[in-house]
């Protein structure tokens, strides 16, 4: 029998690792992953997703679409010299490090959001890029020891034991404003105020003060401003709570719109052409970009609606970790809260049960004709559009922290590899029903806390 070809497949980590596999000539994006998640021993990777290079621009495949989709020619070839290269990177971002149950895939996470900040360029928020490479220091080094490395005798002679590179914890430009002695002086004074936080919790602090780095949790997507310009002018990012425009003004990129779900009325694509109407309300103007390609225009079309799927699948858990954490902020002012505790848990379990069913809240229409390389011209000329009308659930309050101690166990740093916290009954049918909640830091399968 004749053996089957295969071709190797290079996969790129955020931490800078690599993993090789090998796959069919037929192989479609959903092998890969799959590879990389057994290799990983992490059973879902819902947040990432696996990236090619494409006509100078990094895109998201389509996990169901075969990969000679995206190497052309050269995959089919059986003389072809591998390994073809992917990148593994986060496709969708999330608000708390603790929305992830898996602490190899929140490493991951952390990683790359780590790489984004050194290249971040939010001049105007200095400050957040020294608390980040506190919790970097911390999550990476552990205690400061309080005799050594920027200690209190070294400050007080004025010596520090360079135990870092500044270049591997703040942005370049920050490096040049303030020169590297400065950071090594005050980097180990906020490094050792976290003195006693473990290294996980480190890494769900840099994940959370991450989450307010303008340009951190965004993919970026290069667009122009008009038809026949030969590179993109402006950027279009996809986050988890709607989609930002950037432009470069002078070499550095400058943000003109930030558009949250609630403020786009609808996306249209036509071909190249891509258009954004914002709300009534907002009073601006129809924008218009022009994509690379008509490939690259499907790609964002399906990354920006998963997004917005997304946000909707887990507002309702983002909501209640939002209300625990100012609870307990309050208990330090002896405040108190006068709530509603009737049904939670029923509302609680009903989301987590069918999360897609809020997609009821929102409008989706995508008009996206299946086709082949042979007929794009005729896909060129159809027309895909996306409407978006998201309304954001009703606040939930308790009043008795007993109510949500599951919650709060996993606030305080309980770890998300353990067992459920919340009834049997409650999940009865979830993985079946619910996949975007898969990765949801509240249950984790026993498979996978072995394989932790």
């Amino acid at each position: 029998m004749r053996r089957r070809e295969k071709r190797e497949v290079r996969v790129l980590l955020p931490d800078k690792q690599q993993l090789d596999c090998a796959v069919g000539v037929k192989a479609r994006g959903r092998d890969v992953l799959r590879h990389v998640s057994e290799q990983l021993g992490v059973s879902e990777l819902h947040l990432f997703g696996l990236v090619v290079l494409r006509d100078n621009e990094h895109v998201f495949l389509d996990l169901e679409q075969k990969l000679r989709k995206y190497f052309g020619k050269e995959w089919g070839r059986k003389s072809s010299v591998g390994p073809f290269i992917l990148i593994l990177r986060v496709q969708y971002y999330v608000e708390s490090g603790r929305l992830i149950k898996s602490s190899r895939a929140r490493r991951l996470y952390y990683a790359e959001l780590r790489q984004k900040a050194l290249r971040s360029q939010c001049r105007h928020q200095e400050a957040l890029f020294f608390q980040l490479a506190a919790s970097a220091l911390q999550a990476e080094l552990g205690d400061l020891e309080p005799n050594g490395e920027g200690g209190e005798e070294g400050r007080e002679k004025g010596k520090h034991k360079h135990y870092f590179l500044p270049e591997d914890y703040f942005p370049s430009w920050l490096i040049k404003r303030r020169g590297r002695e400065y950071l090594l002086r005050h980097g180990p004074v906020l490094h050792g105020e976290l003195r006693g936080m473990s290294r996980a919790r480190a890494i769900l602090r840099f994940i959370q003060e991450a989450s307010a780095l303008q340009d951190g949790p965004v993919t970026f997507y290069s667009v122009r401003q008009e038809k026949m310009d030969r590179r993109g002018s402006v950027l279009l990012g996809v986050a988890l709570k709607g989609v930002h425009v950037y432009q470069e003004v002078e070499g550095k990129q400058c943000l003109l719109y930030d558009f949250s779900w609630t403020n786009i009325d609808r996306l249209t694509f036509k071909r190249r052409r891509f258009e954004i109407h914002a709300v009534g309300s907002l009073c601006l103007p129809k924008l218009v970009y022009y994509t690379p390609s008509v490939f690259h225009s499907q790609h964002i079309l399906r990354h920006v609606s998963d997004s917005h799927r997304l946000h909707i699948s887990i507002r309702a858990t983002v909501s209640l970790l939002r209300q625990l954490e100012d609870m307990q902020a309050s208990q330090f002012y002896k405040e108190a809260y006068i709530c509603d505790t009737v049904g939670l848990r029923k509302k609680l379990c009903s989301t987590s049960s069918s999360p897609t069913s809020s997609m009821s809240d929102c409008s989706v229409a995508i008009i996206a004709p299946a086709a082949g390389p042979a007929e794009e011209e005729e896909e060129a000329d159809s027309v895909t559009e996306i409407e978006l009308c998201v309304d954001e659930p009703e606040e939930v309050f308790v009043d008795d922290p007993a109510e949500l101690s599951w919650l709060a166990e996993l606030l305080h740093g309980a770890s998300v590899d353990g067992p459920s916290m919340l009834p049997s009954s409650c999940w009865a049918g979830f993985e079946e029903q619910s996949p975007w909640w898969c990765f949801c830091g509240i249950v984790c399968s026993q498979e996978e806390k072995g394989a932790l």
